[in-house]
């Protein structure tokens, strides 16, 4: 009994050592993975001569600007900030929305319809997961502009294309774990294909479009190199471009200036990641009982 005993202890210590050393070696990565973005929030309250000179310091009475990098920032040039950050919002949203319910429904479809066409569609959707965007963007921004794809209301659909294929994996893997008997069920009591899928599909593929949504709204509101492609920049810029574009005569760049639109930037997408960061898990795992 006492050997039992100490031998319960010393498995006991063993898995708290173990969970102590974890936690050390999560603790770290995450300072690694929170350090860049702490640099860029405390060089957005420096004068730009010590964002270069002082990157590692902390702001003191010497270095400290206050506010006037922000307002820089937004009031910079003859393009008015607040005119880019409605522009990606109006991009992410309608993208989002886009991917979401067109991905959905041709999941649902290639998930109840055995045929050897819906098995070729799910793998070239999966396929388009792996083709590097390097591949395709020497030829993307003639085809938007001959396609009127260059606006901010048009460039979703492109959007849709390039975010179709994670999103119809997700999906597919989940539509699997539904029972059949329930669109069965529906279709006994007169439901056509939409109705079922607006009325019994869609509101049980809640989980996998949360987390999808999250994914998608996190890649669209930060890309930068398909807007700059696409878009016509006289005219739209989304806060990447923006951000990019932010420089005097002769290519002075202000640095604090940057900073301070990166940190504006960034802090919408880590507060929304934060607030549904516990679906993207559950999203997963759900997308991944079959498929």
């Amino acid at each position: 009994m006492a050997a039992q005993t100490k031998k319960a202890g010393q498995s006991l210590a063993g898995e708290r050592r173990n969970k102590n050393i974890l936690t050390v070696i999560f603790g770290v990565i995450a300072v690694i993975y929170v350090l860049p973005i702490l640099l860029v929030l405390m060089n957005s309250f420096k004068a730009n001569t010590f964002v270069k000179t002082n990157t590692f310091d902390w702001p003191n009475a010497d270095t400290f600007v206050g506010w006037a990098n922000y307002i820089k920032g937004m009031t910079f040039g003859n393009y008015p900030f607040i005119k880019s950050v409605t522009y990606s919002l109006i991009i992410t949203l309608v993208s989002s929305a886009l991917i979401l319910l067109c991905t959905s429904m041709a999941a649902w479809y290639i998930a109840r319809v055995d045929s050897f066409i819906c098995r070729v569609c799910y793998y070239l959707f999966v396929f388009s997961m792996i083709v590097p965007f390097q591949m395709v963007m020497f030829t993307l921004s003639k085809t938007a502009d001959t396609l009127k794809l260059n606006t901010p209301v048009t460039i979703p659909i492109v959007y849709l294309g390039f975010g179709a294929g994670l999103a119809v994996f997700m999906f597919t893997g989940f539509v699997k774990s539904l029972p059949l008997e329930i669109e069965e069920a529906a279709a006994i009591d007169g439901c056509n294909p939409v109705q079922t899928y607006f009325l019994v599909i869609f509101p049980m593929l809640r989980p996998t479009m949360i987390s999808v949504g999250i994914l998608e709204i996190m890649w669209i509101w930060n890309d930068y190199l398909l807007p700059y492609l696409v878009l016509d920049r006289t005219k739209y810029m989304t806060i990447p471009i923006h951000i990019q574009y932010l420089q005097g005569s002769y290519g002075a760049v202000d640095l604090g200036a940057i900073m301070a639109l990166i940190t504006i930037s960034i802090i919408p997408i880590i507060v929304f990641y934060l607030t549904c960061q516990k679906y993207i898990i559950k999203g997963v795992a759900a997308g991944a009982v079959k498929g």
